[in-house]
Formats: structure tokens, C-alpha cells, sequence
């Protein structure tokens, strides 16, 4: 039999909406209208073949028939004289096949059909997603945006026909972003791998920050420059340690560039987030001494290697710059070290005694759970400078 045009014209777009093969689609087709066919003819099992050619308009579905000389005793079976009135070279031994009126199969089997070619989409989307995706994750990847909520704050984008859902909270605070403009994104996970796969993206998590300096820096791509630890508050500053195991290589000089066109680079797709590029030191008070960056430090004691804790001197004039705003330098620092920095300054602000701690016969007490009350009152107390202060003193790279 012969179907009107529109089944063809659905089937078509129904596997362009879900990115199948038409090919593929009838396929599935063929495999539930079988399905729900041998429900209407249970005793036939695989005597049903189904035909469908979008070329032709062809639907049909037939019973494998048996001929023999006798009388049928059911639907596998037909008499040798009655075949012959269908196909007159039919012989005893051989096949016919009878068409099967669709139509008799009934409200449940037809039902059945679409339930079990949905399901099979189902399963052809998730195949197809993870196959799109997997290999992806904890990689970036540069999508379009297609639409913005403005009620959610939801950026929806498009990412080779599939479309990826950036939430608020994954989106750099302050960015303005524009429908129809690329955008990068990192894959963070990908959940519900056996049932309907999500794609969680973000704009704010660290290690978007680099895989970005991955692609714009080749020595850190081809592994002569090694990415030892990144900290970031995103929108505001990233810290970023850096290594080579190349002594003729300046890893902290490859990640700026020249003219500082690499980092730029990087900061300009952050929203202009501020980037310290940081000489890793497997030597801790080295590494905590750098990290602190913008400011100068004059002594770094680790107090316990066990808990992770350091004490850290810096100039008076100095103390406000390491703590940074709203103690955001500090914390940046702390991160990216895994140390818990206990920043002082040179001198006591109420004595003008000389801290301790700079005496060569100074032996580290049993450090504290909490920073003391003393430094916690400077801390609260101690006058941030303004940005362009801050950016007066800076001597690491900031962009």
C-alpha cells in the first residue's frame, strides 16, 4: 500500500529535529511497527517483514506465508491453489508473502509503535550526545549564543546544532553578553550519562582559565611549560603558577608574550579579569613569598608542614597590598599554595618593635587554628589602597 506524502514529510522532519538519518529513522520505524505487529499476530513471530521506501510511498507490511497442498491452520500457512491466484509460479514448499492491512492492528498497536520510536530516539540522542561530548569534557569549547533570558539571566548556546544552557551562576559577574556573539565555555561535567545527558558548561571555573592560556601559548600545549596550580575569583583576579622543566625556558615570559599579546589575550575573553602569572618553587616559602604578588615579602616561616601553615612578613606599607581588597590577594594566595597565610607587618603598629619572626634565632611556635585577634584587628583595620595604587606597585604581570 501506498501512505499520502505527509508520513514521509514527518518521518523527514522528525530526523532533521533530532539530527538522524532518515535511513536510520525508518529503520527504527520498520523495527517497532514489527513490534507491534506481532502483538496483533502473535503466532507469525518473525514471518513479518515490513517495506518502506520513501522514494515510492511505499508502506507496507507482509506475513511470510507457507504454500502447502492442505488446508491452512493459520495465518503462516496458504493453500498451494489460492497462491497461485496471487503468484502464478507459486509452488508447494516455497513462500508469499501476504500484506497485512495496517489498519487492523489497532489504537494499542499503533501506540505502542510511537512509544517504542521515541524511546528509540531517546537513546539515538543520548548515543549521539555523548559521542559529541564525551571526549570534550574538561576541555573548552567555542559555542554562539542564541538567545539570553532576561528574566533567568539563562544564556542558551549553540554548539554544532546542540544547544548548551549557561546558568547565572556560571557566568563571570559583570559580563555583558550578546546574541549571535562566539563565546568560550568549559565542559565541567556531563551528567545522567545512562539515561538523558546534561552538559554542565561554565564561565567562571579556574581551569577554563587554562585551557585558555593552552590554546594561546604553545609551550605550555606541547608540555615544555607546566600549569602547577591556578586560584580564581572570576570576574575579579586569577593567580596562575607556572613551571618549566626546560632551564632555558622563562615559563612566567612565554605565558605574557610579547608586547604581553598572550595574557592579553587570555584576559580580554575573561572580561578583562586581572591575570599573576607566578614562577612555581617547589621551595614552599618561595612559592607562598611569590604568591602574594603584587607585594613584597621579606620573610616566609612555615610554622607547621603538617597543617599547612605560614607565617609572612611584609614592609608596613606593603600590608594592605598583600592582603588585597576584602582580603582577596591573601585568599588567592592561600589557594594557590594550599598554605594558610598569616600575613604581619614589619613592624607592630602600636610599639614600632620589629616583628619576631625576622630575628635569625626566631623557632616558629605551635601554630594557631585561627588567625590571633591582634592580626585579625590590622587586617580589618588597615586601609586598602585604590586599584591605581595597587597597580603602581605591581611587579608581576596584571592585565
Amino acid at each position: 500500500m501506498k501512505i499520502n506524502n505527509s508520513f514521509f514529510e514527518e518521518l523527514e522532519t522528525l530526523g532533521s529535529e533530532n539530527s538522524v538519518a532518515t535511513e536510520l529513522l525508518i529503520e527504527k520505524v520498520k523495527s517497532a511497527m514489527i513490534k507491534a505487529a506481532r502483538k496483533a499476530y502473535p503466532h507469525s513471530e518473525e514471518r513479518i517483514k515490513v517495506d518502506i521506501d520513501p522514494l515510492t510511498k511505499k508502506f507496507a507490511m507482509y506475513i511470510e506465508q507457507e504454500i502447502i497442498d492442505d488446508y491452512p491452520i493459520d495465518e503462516n500457512e496458504i493453500n498451494i491453489d489460492v497462491a497461485r491466484t496471487i503468484d502464478p509460479n507459486a509452488y508447494i514448499g516455497g513462500k508469499i508473502l501476504k500484506e497485512i492491512d495496517i489498519s487492523r492492528l489497532g489504537r494499542m498497536a499503533a501506540l505502542s509503535a510511537k512509544q517504542s520510536i521515541k524511546g528509540d530516539l531517546r537513546e539515538i540522542n543520548r548515543e549521539q550526545m555523548l559521542n559529541r561530548f564525551e571526549s570534550k569534557e574538561h576541555e573548552c569549547i567555542t559555542g554562539k549564543i542564541s538567545q539570553i533570558d532576561p528574566g533567568r539571566g539563562t544564556v542558551t548556546i549553540d554548539y554544532e546544532g546542540t544547544e548548551l544552557y549557561l546558568f547565572r551562576n556560571e557566568q563571570i559577574p559583570g559580563e555583558i553578553l550578546e546574541e549571535g556573539k562566539p563565546i568560550k565555555v568549559y565542559i565541567t561535567s556531563i551528567i545522567g550519562k545512562n539515561k538523558k545527558p546534561i552538559v554542565k558548561i561554565s564561565r567562571t571555573h579556574k581551569d577554563l582559565v587554562k585551557r585558555l592560556f593552552e590554546l594561546e601559548v604553545p609551550e605550555i600545549y606541547d608540555g615544555t611549560v607546566e600549569i602547577k596550580a591556578i586560584s580564581r575569583e572570576a570576574g575579579s583576579r586569577t593567580k596562575i603558577a607556572v613551571w618549566s622543566k626546560d632551564p632555558n625556558i622563562d615559563p612566567v615570559g612565554a605565558c605574557i608574550g610579547t608586547k604581553h599579546a598572550r595574557v592579553k589575550a587570555v584576559v580580554k575573553e575573561l572580561h578583562d579579569e586581572k591575570i599573576d602569572v607566578i614562577l612555581w618553587s617547589e621551595v614552599p616559602e618561595e612559592f607562598i613569598s611569590k604568591a602574594l604578588a603584587p607585594a613584597e615579602v621579606l620573610k616566609t616561616i612555615i610554622t607547621s608542614e603538617a597543617l599547612k601553615t605560614c607565617t609572612v612578613i611584609v614592609p608596613n606599607n606593603k600590608l594592605s597590598l598583600a592582603i588585597g581588597n576584602k582580603g582577596q590577594n591573601a585568599k588567592l594566595a592561600a589557594k594557590l599554595t594550599g598554605y594558610k597565610i598569616d600575613i604581619k607587618p614589619q613592624f607592630d603598629i602600636k610599639t614600632n618593635q620589629e616583628a619576631p619572626e625576622l630575628s635569625p634565632d626566631f623557632v616558629p611556635a605551635e601554630p594557631q587554628e585561627a588567625v590571633t585577634e591582634e592580626v585579625s584587628e590590622e587586617i580589618q583595620n588597615t586601609e586598602i589602597p585604590t586599584e591605581e595604587k595597587v597597580s603602581e606597585n605591581e611587579n608581576q604581570t596584571e592585565e
